[in-house]
């Protein structure tokens, strides 16, 4: 379809109303994304999992420390944390329970979703909702609450996918469909759960392990196919989960048993992938040419070559440039220029107004000027993201520094990158705000957020520069390692546990620093691009 040329005067007079709406689109299933590699698919043999929280949910994190019990001890579960202000706010909170308390608790990033902990057990989240009749509010664990409790007390993916399990079983699951991501040194996991129904306590879930030398993904979307019972190496699930699918009339027991295809919800489309698995899955495989007709996408995939941390990071900042499904690329503009002739020539280029992250308001705009301009992609990274993770567990490394979250908030295609380590103990006092519900300049979130949305306002011209200090900030960042962790690791031989705290506290505070100035400059340079106008 010929697409019409849109003015950009006319664009730039609707911006200043139609960026009032929020970014987030009208669509239900679509928040979050994971990306794991196994310890032989990476360039230095680390383990990753990941995570984009995307949505409204809180930004303040804080690392919790480990503590020991007394004998008697409960641990209170609670539903309703994801949206507090700070750590202690209690605001829709609600008392879900409790269990016995273990007699030591380790040290864990307390994030939205809880995250990492001392002995670099990592956990990355993906909700995939699946069908309703099996939600039960009246379990008292939400998929949050799981986590927690698997960092606190677990050391390995496996403990975690089991003790996770026997919470489920004993004290039910209140959630929808749920992934979780779950690494150590050693390998990675993707556990799905859900809940057995709305009559019963319980649960059902199935865990698959990601082999050494693949990668997997998981977009919303369950992943894991046939059970495989027999295969303790790759493969756990629980008893249940064919006979719980026949009763709600989601399998009918015939043939071959297929996981996400009994459990799979309607942003699926009868699939198990959309366009954030092939995105990721084909860029890292593309020997294998996948395509988005295909009709099943596998679940892991040997990527061609290794693969680095920061490539993962970049991922995570995806909008699909350059290709067919780049939302920006029919948003174009006439421009002239004076050819060798010393004629004139128009030629028509992205319109410097378009970004990847339009409100649904102008999607819905631009498509009534010209329609099929564009065609809505949930692209990898999104506006409405609240933080974003990339997690690094290395086994050659003392648990302290080899555990680590590359950390950003807000749109994880824009936001630099904090470490955070499994050795941390204070973060930086922004942390510790949430800006979500209302602007704070003291919050983490908006130390970035003000350079972001004012690039995206006009996102083909400022781009550039933000990727560029993107990638300077990186450079400093990664550049600095090696030399904090032979740092790190001599002060833990030497026993100095409280100098090598500090030096891993000093090293975040040193990076969030460094980059929460950068942002502000560049505000300060976009307003001045602006001063006249959009």
């Amino acid at each position: 379809m010929k697409k019409t040329i849109l003015s950009l005067a006319f664009i730039a007079l609707l911006i200043p109303a139609l960026c009032q709406e929020l970014s987030q689109p009208e669509f239900v299933g679509q928040s979050c994304t994971s990306i794991m590699v196994g310890k032989r698919a990476t360039t230095d043999g680390s383990v990753i999992t990941s995570h984009t929280c995307d949505g409204r949910y809180r930004t303040w994190m804080f690392m919790e420390p480990a503590e020991d019990h007394a004998p008697g001890t409960v641990h209170t579960v609670y539903k309703g944390t994801m949206h507090t202000t700070f750590r202690g706010d209690t605001t829709g909170v609600r008392l879900a329970g409790a269990i016995p308390e273990a007699a030591h608790t380790y040290a864990y990033l307390n994030t939205a979703y809880p995250c990492l902990n001392e002995h670099q057990l990592a956990i990355g989240e993906s909700t995939f909702s699946g069908p309703d009749t099996l939600v039960n509010p009246a379990g008292m664990f939400m998929i949050e609450e799981l986590e927690r409790i698997a960092l606190q007390r677990c050391t390995t993916a496996r403990d975690a996918i089991r003790l996770i399990a026997r919470l489920i079983k004993t004290y039910g699951y209140g959630d929808g469909g749920e992934c979780i991501t779950i690494a150590d040194t050693k390998e990675v996991w993707q556990m799905e759960i859900l809940g057995e129904g709305k009559q019963n306590i319980g649960g059902m879930w199935a865990a698959q392990r990601i082999p050494d030398d693949h990668v997997g993904v998981s977009c919303n979307i369950p992943r894991i196919g046939k059970l495989q019972r027999g295969n303790t190496e790759y493969f756990m699930c629980s008893d249940n989960i064919e006979e719980v699918a026949k009763q709600h009339g989601l399998w009918d027991g015939q043939g071959d048993f297929v996981f996400w295809k009994a459990f799979n919800s309607s942003y699926a489309n009868g699939k198990n992938f959309r366009e954030r698995e092939y995105f990721i899955l084909n860029a890292l495989a593309p020997s294998l040419h996948l395509s988005m007709e295909m009709a099943e996408l596998p679940f892991s995939v040997r990527p061609d070559k290794g693969v680095d941390v920061r490539q993962v990071i970049d991922l995570f900042r995806s909008t699909y440039e350059g290709t067919d499904m780049d939302m920006c690329r029919n948003v174009r503009m006439p421009v002239q220029r004076q050819g060798k002739d010393g004629k004139t020539v128009t030629d028509t280029i992205v319109s410097p107004v378009a970004n990847p992250w339009l409100g649904s308001a102008m999607q819905r705009t631009l498509n009534t000027i010209a329609p099929g301009t564009i065609e809505f992609r949930r692209t990898v990274s999104v506006a409405w993201c609240s933080y974003s993770f990339v997690a690094q567990c290395r086994d050659w490394l003392p648990d302290a520094v080899g555990g680590v979250v590359w950390m950003s908030v807000d749109n994880p295609a824009q936001s630099p990158r904090v470490p955070i380590f499994s050795g941390t103990k204070d973060l930086p006092q922004p942390y510790s705000i949430c800006g979500q519900k209302e602007y704070n300049p003291d919050a983490v979130v908006w130390k970035y957020r003000k350079a972001n949305k004012l690039a995206t306002v006009a996102w083909q011209r400022t781009k550039t520069s933000m990727n560029n200090e993107l990638r300077s900030l990186e450079d400093q960042l990664f550049g600095g390692m090696s030399e904090l962790e032979r740092e790190v690791s001599r002060l833990g031989r030497l026993g100095r546990i409280a100098d090598r705290t500090t030096a891993l506290d000093n090293y975040t505070r040193l990076q969030f620093e460094n980059s929460s100035f950068a942002w502000s400059k560049l505000e300060e340079k976009y307003w001045t691009l602006f001063a006249l106008g959009f």
